[in-house]
């Protein structure tokens, strides 16, 4: 294993070879109407429905200007359904997550980890890694790291050490679900506008209907982008941190 200086060298190096990455305000500044501009677009999220509530009005608005998106599942939600066996549960699940995708464009990945069970260990991590680099993604979103749910921060501490370890660099953003119950101590240092996109949004979260949409809405995702559309100034929006170096913005390692 590295030398935790080793790692903190490979940190700095990987930090400076990022300054010039693409942000997501860039991405979003244009549509990309000829192949060089089009970008690849990956989200890590812990459940099924997670990545649709956290950021599905940006996903579809990435799709909308011409990128492609991949939405990796950490679990298949196994533990997710009362009264079904963890395999009838990852079935059905995993259907609800297809439609899903389907409703927003993106690309279904499945990592394999067991809902209420995820780990953090150097056999996930390269498991995470080698499904993030079969994507080459220019950015990436995954859970901010101070969440309740124990799938959730192993799922932005896998994306994120995938994002220190990485040969080929991409920017990395994260985002919130269920403010205040879930996700804690977010302090968004980007906006993106979903009014247009909000309806497709709430379309693929109710595709998962074992989950009880309304519910997803009602623990805080309404209230949510309803508030960072008003930070912003416009009807709806989602909020992100974006991951930066030292002295470069919020997030440092």
């Amino acid at each position: 294993m590295s030398s935790p200086l080793n790692s903190r060298r490979q940190f700095v190096k990987n930090t400076a070879a990022g300054i010039g990455l693409l942000t997501l305000p860039g991405l979003l500044s244009a549509k990309a109407d000829t192949p060089a501009a089009k970008k690849k677009i990956v989200c890590v999220g812990g459940h099924p429905d997670d990545p649709e509530s956290g950021c599905g009005g940006t996903l579809a608005k990435l799709v909308s200007l011409g990128h492609d998106v991949t939405i990796i599942y950490l679990t298949t939600g196994e533990a997710g359904i009362e009264g079904k066996s963890h395999d009838e549960a990852a079935a059905i699940r995993k259907q609800e997550a297809v439609n899903a995708c389907k409703v927003l464009n993106a690309k279904p990945v499945f990592a394999g980890q067991i809902d209420g069970a995820a780990i953090v260990s150097n056999e996930t991590l390269q498991h995470l890694q080698n499904l993030i680099a079969d994507e080459k993604p220019d950015l990436v979103f995954t859970h901010w790291p101070i969440d309740s749910h124990k799938d959730h921060q192993c799922a932005s501490l896998l994306t994120m050490q995938t994002w220190v370890r990485s040969a080929n660099k991409f920017s990395l953003y994260f985002f919130e679900v269920c403010a205040g119950e879930q996700t804690m101590g977010f302090h968004p240092t980007d906006f993106v506008d979903i009014t247009d996109t909000q309806e497709l949004k709430r379309k693929s979260v109710y595709c998962h209907t074992s989950q009880d949409p309304p519910g997803i809405y009602g623990c805080g995702h309404t209230s949510m982008e309803d508030f960072r559309g008003r930070e912003l100034g416009v009807k709806a929006a989602e909020g992100f941190v974006r991951m930066t170096g030292k002295g470069m913005g919020t997030i440092t390692m």
